[in-house]
């Protein structure tokens, strides 16, 4: 028996191998393509928007070349600002309108509320938990009025000034200590600024000093790529083996598995400190501006504060929003802010001219900048200078299939 399965697998093998049977084979499956694309049902057409061509399983991901975002510019040049791609199986609808976006997410914000699954968020941020990824609904409605009442509201934002400025204070001696001896590398120095001022207002306080500080940094930069990362099986989900081959799923899982070790740790520690009495138990309107993030979800998840219970999975989940929303958007945002300047000198010029007669006629008043309106007077400009390479704006997913965008 072992010899006559041998005996077949050796001459099929050698048959299927053959030019002749491959161009055969080839030619039934495009018939077989080409017919159920044409099948009434199976691929309607009426008021599609306009799409470029694509290929049988990979659709349009090959247009998208190394710079995506160059790459749809030219794809919606020549087909409009409402263009339809195929990523993998998975149909998109790429808009490059202000009137067309603006529909999508004002006029019919609950029907594209949902975003699209992503295998790698399920692993990372606990099975989509957490307000970015979660589907539409009422977890997703409390969960978003959490992080906006308690750590994004002007009043929260507010009572973090003094954060932001002592840390900013030590950037700026910490630059003119190493301007005097050697060059200076501002990624990271915006990096470790971003990642302090996230850390005290959601932790309580910093976790980047020393060895525990510098694995802490390098987990987080393995968590940002990951994010970033392109995961096959979303789009054509009968490759989704390759992720366990080329061991992204591996790496996915031990990021996740250190990060939720590291902030099991955040929290034990906070309920300790509670214990202990280094935290006041009574919880007011006065007092939640000296409490952090942290405190705030325990003290929401313990005395059931919104009329829906938050579980130790979900404090974990927003914890990793804050880190996810506050820390590489922002020291990117000021990387390349901060480029651009240098490469137009007369530009900065301007604006530190600027900022020296705005402090200089204000002192005098005990005037404080606002913050969010200094750093967009100062980012807001740039974004003119360069047309600067980022992800999509945002991936929406419809819940109604009757939703038409005009």
């Amino acid at each position: 028996m072992p010899h006559l399965m041998q005996f077949l697998v050796t001459n099929v093998t050698c048959f299927v191998l053959q030019p002749s049977v491959l161009t055969i084979l080839a030619f039934i499956y495009i018939l077989r393509f080409k017919w159920y694309s044409i099948l009434p049902n199976s691929n309607p057409k009426k008021n599609s928007p306009p799409s470029p061509p694509k290929l049988p399983i990979i659709g349009n991901l090959h247009q998208l070349g190394l710079q995506p975002h160059r790459s749809l510019q030219t794809l919606a040049q020549r087909h409009g600002p409402l263009m339809l791609l195929h990523f993998g199986s998975v149909p998109v609808l790429v808009v490059s309108s202000a009137d067309a976006a603006q529909e999508i997410m004002k006029t019919q914000d609950l029907n594209f509320a949902n975003r699209p699954k992503s295998g790698m968020a399920e692993k990372l941020l606990y099975n989509c938990k957490d307000v970015a990824t979660a589907p539409y609904g009422e977890y997703w409605r409390q969960t978003k009025s959490i992080l906006v009442l308690h750590l994004l509201s002007n009043r929260r934002v507010q009572s973090f000034c003094s954060v932001r400025e002592e840390e900013t204070f030590l950037m700026i001696e910490k630059i003119k200590e190493s301007c005097s001896s050697s060059s200076v590398n501002l990624s990271e120095i915006f990096a470790k600024l971003t990642n302090d001022v996230v850390c005290r207002v959601a932790l309580g306080r910093k976790y980047g000093e020393g060895e525990d500080g510098r694995k802490f940094k390098e987990l987080l930069g393995e968590f940002g790529e990951l994010l970033g990362a392109i995961n096959v099986g979303d789009y054509i989900p009968s490759l989704a083996w390759l992720n366990r081959v080329n061991g992204l799923d591996a790496k996915a899982e031990k990021v996740a598995k250190q990060f939720d070790e590291f902030l099991e740790g955040v929290i034990e520690e906070h309920i300790n400190c509670q214990k202990k009495g280094d935290h006041d138990h009574g919880f007011s309107q006065e007092n939640e501006d000296r409490k952090d993030f942290v405190d705030i979800l325990l003290w929401i998840q313990e005395e059931n504060v919104i009329g829906f219970p938050i579980d130790r999975v979900s404090i974990k989940a927003l914890i990793l929003d804050a880190f996810a929303a506050g820390t590489d958007t922002t020291y990117i945002v000021l990387e390349w802010t901060m480029a651009e300047l240098i490469r137009h000198p007369e530009l900065m010029k301007k604006k530190h001219q600027k900022r020296l007669t705005t402090f200089t006629t204000k002192a005098t008043n005990h005037w404080k900048p606002s913050p969010t309106r200094l750093a967009a007077s100062l980012v807001t400009p740039n974004l003119s200078l360069k047309p600067w390479p980022s992800h999509a704006a945002s991936l929406w997913q419809h819940t109604s299939p009757c939703c038409l965008v005009c």
